[in-house]
């Protein structure tokens, strides 16, 4: 028996969350006393991934998997573990990580534990802690079934470089078109700034802005930080911002170190969404806004006159330290 780690990759580049769900895939396989295996998908630079315990490298390189489709990589997937003997399988919390590991579990009659924060307490019975209740809550999970799928959630575990000399093995699945359901005609994607997915630093804000035109001073704040921005939904509902930078409950989970909140009242759906940010810190005029209190820290000002002294002070901070 094997762990098998899927590792992300977009145009053949690996994301933070790739190396995070290796590290966490080597712990899980020392705890079991067996191999890690790691499966990844047209990568350009697999070597990468033994930084972080991977033995062995799985690399399928295949033009019809160019376009992620769920049900294809899972089937892929599937494939993969019956050929390493693998009865765990460990994949991310991005957006494709929860749209696959749900098929991934049925496909190999696995249970399956998503939301995943630490390496097991027990591996016998399996036990893993997980977030629940919209990250209000912590839950233990017992998974009793032989096969088993953990979704790791962002920025949980942490990337831990532990350097193996491992091997790679080109590795050539059945792929069969009648998989193909669904298919993209084009894909619009954003150049040349932080996303959501992959920052570590969020700066979000709301109606607090009184309108679109005024988002200048967050893309400011944003690229002095190295941070992508966000929205409430209300913002992206009066078509101020994108919906693609709406986050909360019904838009884009965030689980970044730091999120910014300016001019955001904190309703609970906003809330639910931002819960997992490890820092939150607040900027608003309204001292009772529903935001401060779940807050680590908290501004009560004007945003028109906060913001550009924060981005001031921190180009300060930033030239005397380069």
């Amino acid at each position: 028996m094997s762990v098998l780690v899927f590792a992300e990759s977009t145009e053949g580049k690996f994301k933070k969350v790739a190396f995070e769900v290796t590290s966490y895939g080597k712990k899980v396989a020392e705890q079991m006393a067996t191999n890690l295996v790691v499966l990844t998908i047209n990568a350009s630079n697999t070597s990468e991934l033994h930084q972080y315990g991977a033995e062995k490298v799985l690399h399928v390189n295949n033009d019809k998997l160019t376009v992620f489709n769920a049900k294809v990589y899972a089937n892929v997937i599937k494939q993969a573990a019956e050929k390493e003997n693998a009865n765990l399988i460990i994949i991310d919390s991005s957006a494709n990580g929860l749209y696959l590991a749900p098929i991934v579990a049925v496909n190999t009659q696995a249970g399956l534990a998503s939301n995943v924060i630490a390496a097991p307490s027990s591996t016998s019975p399996f036990t893993v802690k997980r977030k629940a209740f919209s990250n209000k809550a912590f839950q233990n999970t017992i998974i009793t079934s032989e096969n088993k799928v953990v979704g790791l959630a962002k920025n949980s575990f942490g990337v831990k470089e532990n350097e193996v000399s491992g091997s790679l093995e080109e590795f050539s699945p059945t792929i069969s078109d009648d998989l193909f359901g669904i298919k993209s005609t084009s894909i619009d994607k954003t150049i040349g700034k932080v996303t959501i997915a992959d920052a570590d630093i969020v700066v979000s804000a709301g109606r607090g802005l009184k309108n679109g035109e005024n988002w200048g001073m967050v893309e400011e704040l944003a690229e002095v930080l190295g941070a992508a921005t966000a929205c409430s939904k209300p913002v992206a509902d009066l078509g101020w911002r994108p919906h693609e930078e709406h986050v909360g409950q019904t838009g884009k989970q965030v689980a970044s170190n730091l999120y910014i909140a300016i001019g955001i009242s904190g309703a609970i759906q906003h809330l639910a969404g931002i819960n997992a940010s490890k820092v939150k810190v607040v900027i608003n005029t309204d001292p009772e806004a529903p935001f401060f209190k779940a807050a680590d820290y908290g501004i009560v000002g004007d945003a028109f006159e906060v913001v550009p002294k924060l981005v001031e002070n921190l180009k300060a901070f930033k030239a005397q330290n380069e």
